[in-house]
């Protein structure tokens, strides 16, 4: 039997003070609505981008977050380290503003066979080492809603960089690849995420999947699109095994106690 390596995951980054500080945390602000929880996913990361008019988002949505507080004192506190993308999105008057704050503005508009996203995470990838790689977790906020087209376009880059932990968020849920190569133990945030979750073959099927902890669990069972997807399954432990012969997203649902922190970053 081949010995797979053991992969782990927590969305302990969901939480006021992460219980996983051995991870570094990048996070990627794209353009769509952003989760009401940024303010905590930008205290966590260490490295901040937007992905093109992910920077609008910043400027015009994180305001709305501190309504007590005067919104040039949010934006400024709340400067991405970098832009880049297309730029074919990103207002003027809002790449100024950040641009006159030292933010790095990357304008790759020759680019256009690769996703915004796709271009911040490989801009992440190359600044780290890889003896660190291990040890990065990019955190994508924005990622789903809206268009089809795009949210599919955010799940092929978790493919296309398999080998990185990406977890891709919105106000309800999250999604992240479980590579085949490894079998994987998710312990679950229960106060702040669940029950809802699924594990979803996208790409090719998956001839043997087998979990524990699960309300329906999987016994070296074959999912495919036209036949068994688990979509719909409930995290019952606070540990969740998944072992699997075909790479497989992982979602559940975030719980809308989830708050933004107070505005000191």
């Amino acid at each position: 039997m081949l010995v797979m390596d053991l992969m782990t995951h927590s969305s302990s980054f969901l939480l006021p003070t992460d219980s996983r500080p051995s991870l570094t945390y990048a996070l990627v602000i794209l353009n769509q609505q952003l989760p009401r929880f940024t303010p905590l996913l930008w205290k966590h990361a260490q490295l901040r981008l937007c992905a093109d008019g992910g920077a609008n988002r910043v400027y015009d949505e994180l305001p709305q977050l501190f309504p007590h507080e005067n919104p040039l004192d949010v934006r400024n506190r709340y400067k991405p380290d970098l832009i880049k993308g297309d730029m074919d999105s990103i207002r003027t008057e809002v790449r100024d503003f950040y641009a006159s704050l030292g933010t790095k503005v990357v304008d790759e508009s020759h680019d256009q066979d690769t996703t915004d996203l796709h271009k911040c995470v490989a801009y992440i990838c190359d600044l780290t080492p890889d003896q660190d790689k291990s040890n990065l977790c990019i955190l994508v906020a924005g990622a789903l809603g809206g268009r089809f087209d795009h949210e599919a376009g955010n799940i092929n880059v978790l493919y296309r960089f398999s080998n990185m932990r990406i977890i891709l968020l919105s106000d309800d849920c999250l999604i992240h690849l479980l590579p085949k190569t490894h079998h994987h133990e998710i312990y679950i945030q229960s106060s702040v995420e669940g029950p809802h979750c699924g594990l979803i073959p996208v790409g090719r099927p998956s001839g043997k999947t087998s979990t524990t902890g699960l309300q329906w669990d999987l016994h070296d069972t074959e999912m495919s699109f036209g036949g068994l997807v688990s979509t719909s399954n409930i995290a019952k432990a606070s540990k969740i095994t998944v072992r699997s012969d075909s790479d497989l997203l992982w979602t559940i649902s975030i719980k809308k106690q989830v708050q933004k922190i107070p505005s000191e970053v």
